[in-house]
């Protein structure tokens, strides 16, 4: 178990950030230009200037940033439980919740969790299923991982392959969760480009799943250009051995936004990187890479955008999506960088990396996405440490505010409200030192969500943090309890 702490720790101002220069330059300027990847498509370790590693060697010694490791948080959050990653090694990605279970995913394959008493959760299995990146969710006793690496097969005992080979394979994955000590493979569905996201619609008799993908390139034969839209993958609940491919719509017929050099740092929208939809509304938000939309999904086979919106200024990456708890305001988060640079920092600024606020006017096709602010920590980072907006949840306070937590990577967990969504303020922390001051190292939160009383964060490098929030701004969340929670599915708490 980690040592716990409760130091409160300043906001930071640290002039030293501006001078690596040579390190935001990477990521902040060519990364950008074209499909940015999540964390696991690059190293876990880079070097960094000299000048960054003093910097941040610097900033620990003034006490403008915790040390290495060292844990911190606000005095509403306590951390009341630590569990270190187990059998499987590699990065750690999202989290899906059903009962007293928390299911995890990780670029080797998914471990449930007993959560059933918090402060001592337990791992009930592992299963070992390699496929970057594992995005996961779970319907009854079915649970779908998402693969976007290019695999030799559809096997938990695949290798990787180069997806310019034919016969290589992406897409989803499923299994019988019936028994939780021991998950069964019972299909596998394969999609165009893979399945970087995917996004649960329930539909009755069958589940229906949105994969999101991109990055396409004529020498891929199953990863063809123009790749301008979505995948539908319907499951039958009752026979999930049919899952099968039900469509394509393609979201963007006008090709989308072009990137640069038309728009210098932003990605060309080559697909849709998550989706993010509200099943009492009808409604979905997506974030496509250089785009953000909301769509109808009436008929879940064939979503129909109504509104789309661009931020050639300081978005480069559209990431996610969560809406407010009345579906009147959508937060998007911009991931710049692709989860791997240093962009919490005094020289990035408070508006890029950051989440965009908007808030949904009109009714029916006549909806539209009107851009209030922006939102991101003002606790500063060291540049060895990978920081930006990433995955996320609203706490179910009621009352007609909105309130989420949200995972910044090494910039660590931060609970903020948005209830005037032209001035949003953050309430809450958790965080974690850098990993390292000599090398930029992966690491941090990257999904955190409230589930029954709990936050629960999926560290890329640690394991799995249980935290608490009291605060008065937030107790009412504890009358809701659900029976389950995919974030990208979200809930109607009213």
């Amino acid at each position: 178990m980690t040592s716990l702490h409760n130091t409160p720790v300043r906001r930071r101002r640290l002039g030293v950030a501006a001078v690596a220069a040579g390190l935001l330059a990477t990521f902040l300027v060519a990364a950008p230009a074209a499909a940015t990847p999540d964390p696991g498509d690059a190293p876990t370790r880079s070097a960094v200037s000299r000048e960054a590693a003093a910097a941040a060697r610097a900033a620990v010694a003034a006490g403008d940033i915790p040390g290495q490791d060292e844990i911190v948080h606000s005095a509403n959050i306590e951390h009341v439980a630590a569990m270190p990653k187990g059998a499987l090694t590699g990065i750690n990605t999202d989290l899906a919740f059903q009962g007293r279970y928390a299911y995890a995913g990780n670029y080797d394959g998914f471990t449930i969790y007993d959560i059933s008493r918090p402060r001592t959760p337990k791992i009930v299995s592992e299963v070992l299923c390699p496929g970057g990146q594992n995005d996961i969710s779970v319907s009854g006793d079915l649970l779908f991982l998402s693969t976007d690496s290019s695999r030799s097969d559809n096997s938990c005992a695949s290798v990787s392959q180069p997806a310019t080979e034919k016969s290589s394979w992406e897409g989803i994955k499923v299994f019988d969760i019936s028994d939780k000590k021991n998950p069964k493979y019972v299909a596998a569905v394969e999609t165009n480009c893979g399945s970087h996201t995917h996004t649960l619609v329930p539909g009755g008799r069958d589940v229906y799943l949105y994969v999101s993908s991109y990055g396409p390139n004529a020498a891929f034969p199953d990863c063809q250009p123009p790749h301008d839209g979505i995948s539908v993958v319907k499951v039958p609940r009752h026979a999930p051995e049919k899952a099968a491919l039900v469509g394509f719509p393609v979201l963007f017929p006008d090709g989308g936004n072009p990137g640069g050099p038309t728009n210098p740092g932003v990605s060309k929208t080559t697909g849709c990187h998550d989706i993010t939809v509200f099943p009492s509304k009808r409604l979905a938000a997506g974030a496509c890479m250089g785009d953000g939309i909301i769509f109808d999904i009436s008929r879940p086979e064939r979503p129909r955008v109504i509104d789309r919106v661009q931020d050639n200024v300081n978005f480069a990456f559209w990431h996610s999506a969560t809406f407010s708890e009345d579906g009147r305001k959508v937060v998007f988060t911009d991931e710049l960088g692709g989860g791997v640079g240093a962009t919490c920092n005094e020289a990035t600024g408070p508006n890029r990396g950051a989440d965009g606020i908007y808030d949904i006017t009109g009714r029916g096709d006549a909806r539209k996405l009107v851009f209030r602010s922006y939102f991101k920590i003002d606790r500063h980072q060291a540049d060895t440490e990978n920081c930006v907006a990433h995955n996320g949840s609203l706490i179910p306070v009621g009352g007609g505010r909105d309130i989420m937590v949200q995972a910044w990577y090494q910039g660590g967990v931060s609970v903020w409200d948005f209830t005037d969504s032209a001035r949003p303020k953050e309430i809450g922390y958790f965080e974690r030192g850098p990993i390292s001051t000599d090398t930029m190292s992966l690491g941090g939160s990257w999904s955190a969500y409230y589930y029954n009383g709990y936050i629960y964060s999926n560290d890329i490098a640690k394991g799995f943090d249980v935290l608490k929030i009291d605060d008065r701004r937030t107790d009412s969340a504890r009358h809701v309890w659900l029976d389950r929670l995919n974030a990208q599915t979200q809930p109607d708490y009213r």
